[in-house]
């Protein structure tokens, strides 16, 4: 087996794979992954051939914190062989693959794990090779057992040539040689029969499209375990066994997993409104019941004696440095409020890199979150980010490190969480409402997904259906967050709607949320003496000072090139400009172009004071950094992301609505066009409406009374 850093080209993980490798039986490769280390294993088996075994990917990181796990893709998709002949793709055939694999990663013993089709490669390593199973789990178990399902009448014509294929009738072996995506398309959309499950239908048929409908075909003419072969094996168990199933399972009853929970003597867990995937569509609960049912967790670590000191967990989002500016700043209102509060933080890079400089406490829990600004940055092109689309595709990271924070939270008592843009905490709180144990307070400054325009009407479809279960879940849990709190005021939000049939995102923010006033962390007035801030920053005068800066994430480096281009043809305009560039804490100044006379820096701790005291500024589209400018009352020139709707619509409307900024087009300013933005607009005088002060001020008075 050999060590890697990555084994698909796909999305970003949340967890790669430690050792990967290849084990061939009867001439078929089949490949596998393995995943962290220690006791206990578990062997999360391939279910049906039309996917492989990313269909794990919101288990495989939290598990593999806490044992080793197993991951293989069946015969058929994935990195695996494709058989052609149908008896290759028999259930025995994948159950010695299975122990092929746990030979080859020189496991003796694992719990098991089966989803839908897995549960019969399940059965038959439990009841055959009981010395290599510790336990066995089966999750919406394909078995011919309790009431048929559409699915299963569907069988019936398969080899029949039909006059039409709608509905079920698209189970179908000529619809399937015919039109294979609109099956998949089909197929899945049962599979996930709940409601807002566009991501998973999603990514299930693009997993589907790496197998073929021959290879398809081979599996359902494949010999399987019929009534009588499931009840033999199923008396043949003597491990625990826990048995996992929606109630609104549209492709296996839920009776069926009843009947093998029965049969086995086994413990059913039913999962209301749950469809026939719950650990992809309810992935805390099964996360959480698997992770019990094989490492079950230690107690809660509560205070005991003297009286505690009130606690709170901040989590800061790491999309870009502003957050943490902001939430360092409430965290010291918070702190005159209540000087006896604790305050740990839950945070990863870039964040960190500001929470250490100013010496607050990350929590060591903080490692195991998976990187959110890889992730972006591998998304990005040139200055252009789909920021909705990369959100949507974060989706495994998302949960990952939801799992993180539900661990620190269990093992840990907090009084106070405090989530900024913490978009897991609150989706995944609102989607397991028991899981909530302490007053949580969510912080935003931005309300509603909108459309980028050449989306389309699919993506205005995508925006409104994920804005649509926001509002579902504010409806259903409106106590759920203590505090919601607008980093603006009310004219800051966009007066766009929610999406054909939903609210205007304006009427709806006034009804749920608190406006708190744009929050600088810092006081504009203390830089009223430009000229003292410009000497103490070794600025000379009669320079014009031009400060170019992209954030805390990678995605700007394109925009630092281009205006490090212009840096020339703008010094001819304008002699006496000194041009900085700051790099930021995620991108390497070394990589950047060199130019006599321009300044290249890495990370600026305190970047709001040299953007206080320059005469211009080329940033992006971003909210703090802009607003920092426009507090301050500098010139600035800003390019908004490509495709990112939050900086070209949210941010965008803030500015215009201040009169902040000259909006810049990344696609038709080249280097000639920003030279003469440059030299029309550093030193000019501004006249922006003025940036109320005391947001953090505010923000924090609203959080200290659920203290």
């Amino acid at each position: 087996m050999e060590t890697i850093d990555r084994v698909r080209s796909e999305q970003t993980r949340a967890r790669y794979p430690d050792e990967h490798g290849y084990v061939e039986r009867d001439g078929v490769r089949t490949h596998f992954e393995v995943f962290g280390s220690g006791a206990p294993t578990v062997l999360l088996l391939p279910t049906w051939s039309i996917i492989h075994s990313r269909v794990w990917k919101m288990q495989v990181p939290y598990l593999a914190r806490h044992c080793r796990v197993i991951t293989f893709d069946g015969r058929g998709n994935g990195l695996s062989d494709r058989p052609d002949d149908p008896d290759a793709y028999g259930e025995a055939e994948f159950a010695a693959d299975a122990l092929a694999v746990l030979d080859a990663t020189a496991t003796e013993r694992a719990f098991v794990v089966g989803f839908s089709m897995g549960a019969q490669r399940a059965l038959l390593l439990a009841a055959d090779h009981p010395e290599r199973v510790e336990g066995v789990a089966f999750i919406a178990p394909a078995m011919p057992l309790g009431a048929q399902t559409p699915r299963a009448r569907a069988v019936t014509s398969f080899d029949q040539e039909l006059d039409g294929y709608e509905g079920w009738a698209k189970y179908n072996r000529h619809h399937w040689l015919n039109d294979y995506a609109d099956f998949l398309q089909f197929f899945f959309s049962q599979i996930f029969n709940e409601p807002h499950s566009t991501k998973q239908i999603e990514d299930c048929v693009a997993w589907g499209l790496e197998g073929t409908p021959e290879m398809l075909v081979a599996t359902q003419l494949a010999p399987g375990l019929d009534e009588a072969a499931i009840h033999e094996l199923a008396g043949r168990i003597r491990c625990p066994v826990l048995v996992i199933h929606g109630v609104d399972d549209a492709i296996r009853s839920h009776d069926s997993g009843a009947a093998l929970a029965e049969v086995t003597g086994g413990t059913l867990v039913s999962l209301d409104g749950s469809g026939h995937a719950p650990h992809v569509r309810d992935p805390v609960k099964v996360n959480l019941l698997l992770r019990d049912f094989v490492a079950p967790p230690r107690p809660a670590r509560w205070p005991r004696g003297r009286a505690r000191r009130k606690r709170a967990l901040y989590i800061s989002s790491p999309i870009g440095l502003g957050h943490a500016r902001r939430d360092v700043a409430i965290a010291d209102e918070l702190r005159k409020l209540h000087p006896e509060l604790e305050i740990d933080w839950l945070a990863q890079h870039p964040v960190t890199a500001v929470l250490e400089a100013r010496g607050e406490r990350v929590h060591p829990a903080s490692a195991g979150l998976a990187n959110e600004s890889r992730h972006i940055e591998s998304e990005s092109a040139e200055h252009d980010l789909h920021c909705f689309q990369a959100w949507r595709r974060m989706d495994e990271i998302l949960l990952a490190n939801f799992m993180v924070f539900h661990d620190l939270v269990r093992d840990n008592p907090y009084d106070l969480w405090i989530g900024d843009e913490a978009w897991e905490l609150d989706y995944y709180l609102h989607e397991n409402p028991e899981q909530k144990s302490a007053a949580y307070v969510w912080l935003t400054d931005f309300v509603g997904w909108l459309p980028m325009p050449d989306g389309g009407e699919r993506e205005a479809y995508l925006t409104a259906d994920y804005n649509a279960e926001m509002i579902e879940h504010i409806a259903r849990y409106p106590r759920l967050r203590d505090r919601a709190i607008f980093i603006g005021d009310a004219d800051d939000v966009v007066p766009d709607s929610f999406g054909a049939g939903l609210p205007r995102i304006r009427d709806w923010t006034d009804q749920h949320y608190e406006f708190a006033g744009y929050v600088t962390g810092f006081d504009p007035a203390e830089f009223a003496d430009r000229e003292r801030i410009r000497s103490e920053l070794g600025f000379a005068p009669g320079e014009r000072v031009c400060v170019v800066t992209v954030g805390g994430s990678g995605v700007g480096a394109a925009l630092l090139r281009r205006v490090i281009d212009a840096f020339p043809l703008a010094q001819r305009r304008v002699p006496e400009l000194r041009m900085i560039v700051v790099a930021g804490p995620r991108i390497d100044p070394a990589s950047l172009p060199a130019a006599d006379g321009l300044e290249v820096r890495a990370y600026v701790h305190d970047l709001y004071r040299v953007l206080a005291a320059c005469d211009l500024a080329v940033v992006q589209g971003g909210l703090t950094t802009s607003m920092e400018l426009t507090a301050n009352g500098r010139p600035f020139l800003y390019f908004p992301l490509r495709h990112h709707f939050e900086q070209n619509f949210h941010v965008r409307h803030r500015l215009e609505r201040h009169g902040a900024g000259r909006a810049m087009d990344f696609a038709a300013d080249g280097p000639e066009e920003i030279a003469a933005a440059i030299a029309e607009e550093i030193g000019r005088d501004v006249d922006y409406r003025p940036v109320e002060a005391g947001g953090a001020a505010r923000a924090a008075t609203s959080i200290a009374e659920l203290l």
